[in-house]
This record gives C-alpha cells, sequence and structure tokens, in this order.
C-alpha cells in the first residue's frame, strides 16, 4: 500500500513542534527570575545568582582584591634584598649574571631600592617604608614572595591574572566565584568593579563573563556621582514606575516564548530584574553619609590628596558590598597626574611613592575596619599587580617588567598571618623556592571560598573547561 500524505493547515511541523516545547521551558526559567511557583517536571528553575552550596566548608564568604594595575616592584616594598645595596651602581651582568629579555631591553644598573626596610610586627616581616600603613598590619599579612607569569606585557598578563589564560574572551575570576556560589544578596550584583578611574591594559574583558552566562559579569561602580547609570528610579510617581516594570515584564515573556531557551535573553531578565531592585537598595549602600567621623578619617576621607580620597571611598564601598554579600569585589587604582599605574619605567620614586600615598592608609584602615567588625575572618582579602619589576634600572631610574619572580599578599579568612611563602634569589629577580604560578594562585582563593578548583567547570567548545585549565596546585602553606 502506498503511503498517503496529509495535508492539514492546523497542523505543525517538525521544526514548530520543537520550538513550542522550548518555549515551555524558557517560561518555566521566566517565572522562577520572577520568584514564581510554576513548576516543569516538579522543579523550578532558581535565580543564576541564587547562593549555591560550596564543596566544601570555605574559609572565606568574600573576596576583596586589590588589584594593583601596571605592576608593583617587589624588591621596593615586600622583598628584602640586601645585595641590591652592596652592588648599587654594578653592572648587572656582571654582578647579577645571565639576564633575561627585557620588555624595552633598556638595562642599566643594578639599583638598591630607595626606600628602607624594617621588620614590621610581631612576626618580624619585612616590609619597606613604602608602606608605612600597611606596615602596621603586618601580623595580618601572607605574602608570597614567589609568584611569576607567564607573560612580560600587561594585557597578556592582566590576562592572566584575571582569567588564568593569555587570551581574550575567557570568564574572570569574579565570575567563577559567583557562577559556583552565587551571591548571598539578590538586591545587589555578586561581581562588582569599583573603577577608580583606570580600566587596565586588555580592557573591560578583565572582568567579563566570558562563555559563562551573562549574568556573571562584572558590574561597575565608577567613582563619580551617579556611579552608575539611571540607578535612581526616574519616576517620582510608584505607581507609574510599577505599571513600566509590569510592562516589560509581559513583553519579556512574550520574547521568550517566541524565542526559545536564549542564554543571552534569559541573562538579560536576570539582569534587568536586578537592576530594577538596584535602584531601590545601591543609593543607600553608596551613601557614606552614615559612616561615623571617626571611620572616615581612618580610611583617608580627610586627606590632603584627592586620589587618596578617591581610593578611601574606594575601600570603604568594598567593605560596605562585603558586608551586604556581595561574593567579589574588585577595585582598581585611581588617576594620579602624571604616575597614573605603577609601571615606573622612569622615576620610580616619584612613580612609587604617588600610587603608594594614594592607597596605604585606606588599605590599612580596610584591614582593621574589618578586623574590628568581624568581617577579616570571612572575607580574603588580595593584593596584586600582574608581575613584578627588575632588580636593576631600565635606563637611570625606572624599573622594567618582571614576570620571574615578585610578591603579593593575602589577608583574613583561613590565611596563616604575619608569614612569608617563597623565595626569590638573592636580587630579588627569580623564583627559587616553592615557585607558583598563577594557576596555583587561582587555585588558592578557589579553595578559600570552599571550591575545588578542578571540579567547577563549565560545558564549552565541547568540553569542561575551568579557571584553572589543567593547572593548579593550592598554596597550603599559606593557610592556617
Amino acid at each position: 500500500m502506498s503511503a498517503e500524505i496529509v495535508h492539514c493547515r492546523h497542523c505543525l511541523s517538525r521544526r514548530e513542534v520543537l520550538k513550542t516545547f522550548a518555549c515551555g521551558f524558557a517560561s518555566v526559567a521566566f517565572s522562577a527570575l520572577f520568584g514564581q511557583n510554576l513548576l516543569q517536571a516538579g522543579t523550578p528553575k532558581p535565580s543564576p545568582l541564587a547562593p549555591k552550596l560550596p564543596h566544601f566548608k570555605p574559609r572565606a564568604r568574600s573576596i576583596i582584591f586589590l588589584y594593583m594595575d601596571g605592576g608593583v616592584s617587589q624588591v621596593d616594598s615586600f622583598d628584602y634584598k640586601p645585595l641590591l645595596e652592596k652592588h648599587h651602581g654594578e653592572d648587572p651582568h656582571k654582578a647579577i649574571g645571565r639576564l633575561e629579555k627585557t620588555q624595552f631591553a633598556n638595562v642599566g644598573k643594578v639599583m638598591k631600592s630607595p626606600w628602607k626596610f624594617s621588620r614590621r610586627g610581631e612576626s618580624g616581616l619585612w616590609v619597606s617604608d613604602l608602606f608605612p600603613h600597611i606596615a602596621e598590619e603586618a601580623d595580618s599579612l601572607c605574602v608570597i614572595k614567589s609568584m611569576t607569569s607567564n607573560f612580560p606585557e600587561h594585557t597578556s598578563a592582566n590576562y592572566f591574572l584575571h582569567t588564568g589564560t593569555g587570551l581574550q574572551g575567557r570568564p574572570s575570576i569574579g565570575a567563577w566565584a559567583t557562577y559556583g556560589l552565587g551571591s548571598e544578596n539578590q538586591n545587589v550584583p555578586g561581581f562588582v568593579l569599583l573603577n577608580g578611574g583606570l580600566i587596565p591594559s586588555g580592557g573591560m574583558d578583565n572582568f567579563n563573563n566570558g562563555f559563562l552566562p551573562a549574568t556573571y559579569q562584572a558590574s561597575v561602580f565608577e567613582a563619580k556621582d551617579p556611579p552608575l547609570a539611571n540607578i535612581r528610579a526616574s519616576e517620582k510617581t510608584p505607581r507609574l514606575q510599577e505599571l513600566k516594570t509590569s510592562l516589560i515584564h509581559d513583553l519579556d515573556e512574550e520574547t521568550l516564548q517566541q524565542a526559545g531557551h536564549l542564554d543571552a535573553l534569559e541573562s538579560a531578565i536576570a539582569n534587568h530584574e536586578l537592576a530594577a531592585r538596584m535602584q531601590l537598595t545601591v543609593p543607600d549602600l553608596l551613601n557614606l553619609d552614615g559612616e561615623t567621623a571617626a571611620t572616615k578619617r581612618l580610611y583617608g576621607l580627610d586627606s590632603d590628596y584627592e586620589f587618596t580620597r578617591a581610593y578611601a571611598k574606594q575601600c570603604l564601598t568594598a567593605r560596605r558590598l562585603v558586608e551586604r554579600g556581595v561574593r567579589f569585589v574588585e577595585l582598581t587604582c585611581p588617576k594620579i597626574g602624571g604616575y597614573d599605574r605603577w609601571d615606573a619605567h622612569g622615576d620610580l620614586r616619584k612613580n612609587h611613592g604617588q600610587n603608594a600615598r594614594a592607597v596605604d592608609q585606606p588599605i590599612r584602615a580596610l584591614l582593621v575596619d574589618l578586623k574590628q567588625r568581624g568581617l577579616l575572618d570571612e572575607t580574603l582579602v588580595v593584593f596584586s599587580g600582574e608581575f613584578g619589576r627588575t632588580p636593576f634600572a631600565q635606563g637611570s631610574d625606572g624599573r622594567d617588567h618582571n614576570e620571574f619572580g615578585f610578591s603579593l599578599w593575602m589577608a583574613g579568612a583561613g590565611v596563616k598571618g604575619g608569614t612569608s611563602v617563597g623565595e626569590t634569589d638573592d636580587w630579588g629577580y627569580k623564583a627559587t623556592v616553592d615557585k607558583f604560578e598563577m594557576h596555583d594562585f587561582h587555585a588558592t582563593l578557589l579553595y578559600l571560598l570552599g571550591l575545588d578548583h578542578t571540579k567547577l567547570t563549565y560545558r564549552f567548545s565541547g568540553r569542561d573547561i575551568r579557571l584553572t585549565d589543567v593547572y593548579g596546585e593550592v598554596i597550603h602553606q599559606a593557610i592556617s
């Protein structure tokens, strides 16, 4: 018997059938975003920022990343090397030996630090006079002296520091942390970038979501008023604002039914809903009027230097954010006329002196304030640039990029304070003891958040990808 083909104008094509079922799943996701209790197979889809369980008991609830754009010189800050004084002014090829290729190929003489080093606190941690305020909190710091990078120039090194790869387009560590744990406060973003005025080389991709859902990208708070566009509701009548929100809700639902499951669309809807809630919470969060005069003085909001006041506001805002459950907060450097960033290819004394003047007092205040409020035990504070600087001069009075060994420090939740881990050689040039790579650093941050870096993965382009690629070991020596 020959098959008969039945023509019916009410019949659905195969594509239309699949599209109709897809819309059903998308509508469930949409209803979950708006807190409705519609079920699909008995399970509502939660908000992408809903709190998630860690892999194991965390030491840290939040991270504040103090990003030192341009690269702080380790031999002028936390890695004391007396040989630089002894051999100051000598040819480094003879005094040090074989030198690696530098970024600008302008090798000068061995250069001692312009700042005096002293042992600080009960622990006796070496800290230079470049950071007199931070030095007062030496017993809270764990300095990693043997960190390395795979890249000698800013853009790739910044991507490596922030995303675990030197290529553009991968998720930032703040996005990974929020993807893994969600946010404890649904009225503010899980990942916030407090932009002091300088977006680093590599641009906003340092803080992007990459292939993760768009919900996990950084929300940028600018160092100006208002810090975000349209952060204050434009409508004076709450009822009118409510009607507009309801209309947007209906339009979004119709669009989802037509388009089916699309991450970009669902993430945009989630972000729009978050933005509406932020209009109710963020203006108050960023209003520092309720802080005491003593707290404002502690941070340096009364400083004679505008850039110190700017960074003080960032640090105080960071405390207020983690206080409200924000998972990951990153601070960029403030603008300093003529000495933007720590990239001291010349005039090291003024470059590092001005940049330290901007951040030193506010950072110390942040540590003290967190400790006084009982928040330091659950907040990990991290201080790092993308690489270090050479122990010999670039030209006469600068230092070139050095990816072979540099210092960063951590303080707070789970960190062994008053200690240093790893060593560079006698010149502060190359890591020699416990040489660590960026993947080790990232694995450690995730570990302190209660996440196993080998299990925090996302399926993309046919494989399960993680922040640490196929590398990384937790730096247990730094953990109490």
